[in-house]
């Protein structure tokens, strides 16, 4: 009776541990990033442990709008080219998705992340090629190296964390979807995070992802 008493509470102590080894992970806050590109990184954990309750906030959002404009109090409204019909799709497939872990964050996937900002950002460009021609894989390279697999999303005009993430997880106008397949892509375990001035946008923000990283 006793061996098994203690086989339980030995249960009962892992779990714990798991659970607040979770909620470390989630709430970490590495200080070479910054307020937002922390925020980032929180909502993007949040949204990839919790797709379900991610999926009640886009209903939130939803709410906003008025055909195809996203209203945002205190801000300029958002012109969409789907309207709901995006966000529909997204709580859906949201509500489907199985919880995955945390990413950890890389500083080197971040300062790759953060090139791209000060190379796009301040000439007013969007895309994923640089000026240079580098390519999202380059410019996690220069500071380590990406093993298994490798991506990247970036977000224009958003300067808080939720907004990111929705926009990058409903992502209206994009056929294929592939920003919210990044965010729940089981084989993206490292991100780095990076946000800035936009000529055009205001603000941009690069999300690096990759299976695992190895930093100089």
């Amino acid at each position: 009776m006793n061996i098994t008493k203690n086989f339980y509470r030995l249960i009962l102590i892992a779990a714990a541990l798991t659970a607040a080894s979770a909620k470390s992970l989630v709430l970490e806050k590495p200080s070479y990033l910054s307020a937002l590109e922390n925020s980032v990184l929180e909502e993007l954990n949040f949204a990839r442990m919790n797709p379900k309750t991610y999926a009640k906030l886009l209903q939130d959002y939803r709410a906003t709008f008025n055909g195809k404009i996203a209203k945002r109090p205190g801000k300029i409204d958002l012109m969409t080219s789907e309207g709901t019909r995006a966000v529909d799709e997204a709580i859906a497939a949201l509500n489907k998705q199985a919880p995955l872990p945390a990413m950890r964050p890389s500083k080197g996937m971040s300062k790759g992340a953060m090139d791209h900002v000060k190379d796009i950002g301040p000439k007013g460009i969007t895309g994923h090629n640089g000026s240079d021609g580098s390519k999202p894989f380059d410019r996690i390279n220069r500071y380590g190296q990406w093993q298994q697999t490798a991506g990247e999303n970036i977000s224009f005009g958003n300067d808080e964390g939720r907004a990111v993430l929705i926009q990058l997880i409903v992502d209206d106008a994009v056929a294929n979807r592939g920003h919210r397949k990044n965010i729940y892509k089981p084989e993206f375990n490292r991100v780095g995070i990076a946000c800035g001035p936009h000529k055009v946008y205001g603000t941009m923000c690069v999300q690096t992802f990759a299976g695992e990283y190895v930093e100089k």
